[in-house]
């Protein structure tokens, strides 16, 4: 056999990588792979360690968290970017005597504010992340816009009072009524942006944007003409998002089924089985009348939890956790107990948008170990990743040696329905063995018992120890291999988070925490949170 190094330089080892992945789901049976057809030979991805790994004390610094989800990172960015503003606002001027310059400045804003509140976002593309990842300085940007505006508006009331002109130019002046519109459109947006709106009434928040986003930059343009080509921006902005998710949306019939253990609903669409990678999600409609009245129109996002080009295609799992998700949950387990078709799940018709986010330029299959802190509902994104690997290194097209699964859950009956899943996965773990272990954190009267988990699967009381965990993890990365892969070089430790926020944060503390030393010595370690 030749050696690893001139199979990797012979053979366009990105192609492995890149081929099989789009940006638009579809359906090719003549994809699909086998899991137990190795190619001949082997084609590994190329590896490019993230800056992170080449200036780990640094990359350490910036992962901190100064609260849940908010690193020093994300502080830092958003630092910069006021600054700018701040120096732009105040330089040779007051705004309490000319509010005419945070005006501008508020006008600056409105590009930046609607691109990053797209899904398809230019920025997103370039630097390879979701819009998830940028949301924060949408959020931000949008305070900035806010302030700026009733600044800039305030500061005009306070000198039209004084000279007692205030009355005739509202009754009088377009200009005028045309910006107290849009000073209370902006307002609007930013009342039913608050997390009460955004977790308690998710439709009020995203109807009030889609409504007041329009309404805004007409009326702005109608208070100032000057700011036409911002307008045009924008609307430019918002209107090829739409276009490109049109594009993105395809219509087919999906099976549901109930998993009481787990309160979980299982969306299945075995047609569409190409055009994702692992750990992206997509958004879903329902198009059924036992949703309500409006459920139809309620889009929500799901990661996929299979890898591509396999033959059980596309499937969410869908966590019951509030009202659009309980009655789907409730419609799909009226269709379980019921009809002879009922026992099989229900038939109905589904619209899917995506897909979005990922791992971005990370590829999992291209370091030497992959491990999976997941919380509930997160397993959907280990089991999809693992299941790429798993994938990628039965084609000889993956440098991992160790897979390693942590999945938490609150209680000891959420592993039941996934263990005939999780057997599978572990024997397919032929050149790269996967481990899968499972820790509860309620009392349970009736465990499982040893006997009926699978070898490479275990169940354990009590919440998992991550840096023991991440440790052994490198340590295994280090001196294991066979055949092949024990002449293959290290590239490091990918780590993959998905799950409560504070999830990640106790993850990338973990990571802070490994000695440079065995850093170094296993490549690097960088994490990814879905």
């Amino acid at each position: 056999m030749r050696s690893v190094q001139s199979l990797a330089f012979g053979a366009p080892a990105a192609d492995n990588v890149t081929s099989d992945e789009s940006h638009t789901l579809h359906s090719d049976t003549h994809l699909i792979r086998h899991p137990a057809a190795k190619q001949e030979g082997w084609s590994l991805p190329p590896h490019v360690r993230a800056w992170s790994s080449r200036v780990p004390t640094f990359g350490s610094i910036l992962r901190y968290r100064l609260e849940t989800g908010f690193s020093v990172g994300q502080a830092l960015v958003l630092l910069v970017y006021f600054s700018v503003l701040v120096y732009a606002g105040l330089l040779k001027s007051n705004p309490f005597a000319d509010p005419l310059r945070t005006g501008f400045v508020a006008m600056s804003q409105i590009p930046i504010v609607y691109l990053l509140a797209t899904k398809n976002n230019l920025l997103g593309m370039l630097i390879g992340v979701g819009y998830e990842k940028l949301n924060y300085i949408h959020r931000f940007a949008g305070i900035i816009l806010v302030v700026a505006s009733n600044v800039h508006s305030i500061g005009y009331i306070y000198e039209w009072t004084l000279d007692g002109t205030i009355s005739d130019r509202i009754r009088h002046d377009p200009m005028v009524q045309w910006a107290f519109v849009t000073l209370i459109s902006v307002d609007i947006l930013y009342i039913f942006s608050l997390p009460f709106f955004r977790r308690r009434a998710y439709n009020v928040f995203y109807g009030s944007h889609v409504v007041f986003f329009i309404l805004f930059l007409l009326a702005v343009y109608g208070h100032q003409r000057s700011v036409f080509p911002y307008v045009i921006a924008a609307a430019g902005i918002f209107g090829l998002d739409l276009l490109i998710r049109l594009i993105k949306t395809r219509v087919y019939n999906a099976r549901i089924r109930p998993i009481p253990d787990l309160m979980l609903t299982r969306i299945e669409i075995p047609q569409l089985n190409a055009g994702w990678r692992a750990g992206q999600h997509v958004r879903i409609r329902v198009l059924s009348s036992g949703l309500g009245w409006f459920g139809w129109a309620e889009s929500h996002p799901f990661t996929i939890a299979t890898a591509a080009k396999t033959p059980e295609g596309m499937i969410l799992l869908c966590k019951k956790a509030g009202g659009w998700t309980g009655r789907l949950y409730e419609m799909a387990k009226v269709a379980g107990y019921g009809s002879d078709e009922g026992a099989f799940g229900r038939m109905v018709q589904v619209m899917i948008e995506g897909p979005y986010g990922g791992p971005g330029h990370c590829v999992f299959a291209s370091y030497s170990a992959a491990i999976f802190f997941v919380g509930g509902s997160g397993i959907t994104f280990a089991l999809s990743a693992v299941q790429d690997i798993l994938q990628r290194d039965s084609e000889g097209a993956s440098r991992v040696k160790i897979i390693e699964v942590i999945w938490s859950v609150p209680d000891s009956t959420s592993l039941t329905p996934l263990v005939p899943q999780f057997a599978a996965l572990i024997q397919q773990s032929i050149y790269a063995p996967l481990k899968i272990s499972v820790h509860y954190t309620r009392a349970s009267d009736k465990p499982p018992g040893k006997d009926f988990l699978h070898p490479g699967l275990t169940l354990s009381a009590g919440r998992p120890k991550l840096a023991k965990v991440l440790d052994a993890v490198i340590s295994r990365a280090v001196s294991y291999g066979s055949g092949v892969k024990a002449s293959m070089d290290i590239t490091g430790v990918v780590v993959g988070v998905c799950g409560p926020e504070g999830m990640g944060d106790e993850v990338a503390q973990a990571i802070s925490q490994v000695d440079d030393g065995r850093r170094w010595a296993v490549g690097g370690i960088e994490m990814h949170e879905e």
